[in-house]
C-alpha cells in the first residue's frame, strides 16, 4: 500500500532480516512480548506466516432438524432487532408485544429458510464444520539493521527455537 506509512514488504530482503522461524504463532507471539517486555523496538518486528494451509475441523452431522434449529436461532436474534427497532416508533405497552412478533417471525422465518437451505443440498454435505487458515510457520522478522540484537535477547531469555535443517536450497 503505497502512501499508507507502511513500507512494502519485500520477501527477498526479508529472508536476510529473519530473527528465528517457529512452528505455531503463539511461540513468535510470545518470542515478541519477551523482546517487549525487555525493551527491543518491537515497532521494526513483523509475524509472518507461511505455508498457508486450510484446515476444516468437522463439528457434527448436519441433519434437516438440525439446519432448522440453526435458522431459527439465527431468525431469532434478527427478528428481535427488527422487532425492537420498530418497537421504537410505537408508543406504550406495546413495544413489547412488536418486539416479541419480530422474533417469533425471525425464528419460524429461519426455521422455514434452514430446512429449505439444507433440503436443497440432497445430501451432499451432511456436516457442519469450522474452516480456518493456518500457517505451517511463522517467521520473525526484524527491520532496520536490529535482527542480531533480536536473536541476541531471544537467545538469553532462551527463546531461540533449534535452527532448523536447511532443505530449501
Amino acid at each position: 500500500m503505497r502512501g499508507s506509512g507502511i513500507p512494502l514488504a519485500d520477501p527477498i530482503s526479508a529472508a536476510w532480516n529473519t530473527v528465528a522461524r517457529f512452528d505455531d504463532y503463539q511461540s513468535a507471539q510470545r518470542a515478541v512480548d519477551r523482546l517487549s517486555d525487555d525493551g527491543f523496538p518491537v515497532e521494526k518486528l513483523d509475524i509472518v506466516g507461511s505455508g498457508v494451509r486450510l484446515v476444516e475441523r468437522v463439528t457434527g452431522r448436519l441433519t434437516t432438524a438440525r439446519a432448522a434449529t440453526a435458522g431459527a436461532l439465527s431468525g431469532l436474534w434478527a427478528g428481535l432487532l427488527f422487532g425492537v427497532l420498530l418497537g421504537l416508533f410505537t408508543s406504550g405497552h406495546s413495544f413489547l408485544a412488536v418486539a416479541a412478533t419480530g422474533a417469533a417471525l425471525g425464528v419460524l422465518w429461519g426455521a422455514a429458510f434452514g430446512y429449505v437451505a439444507h433440503a436443497r443440498t440432497r445430501g451432499q454435505r451432511d456436516f457442519s464444520s469450522v474452516s480456518q487458515l493456518v500457517a505451517t510457520h511463522y517467521d520473525l522478522i526484524a527491520r532496520e539493521g536490529t535482527v542480531e540484537r533480536a536473536r541476541y535477547m531471544l537467545g538469553e531469555a532462551g527463546l531461540m527455537p533449534d535452527p532448523a535443517p536447511d532443505t530449501d536450497r
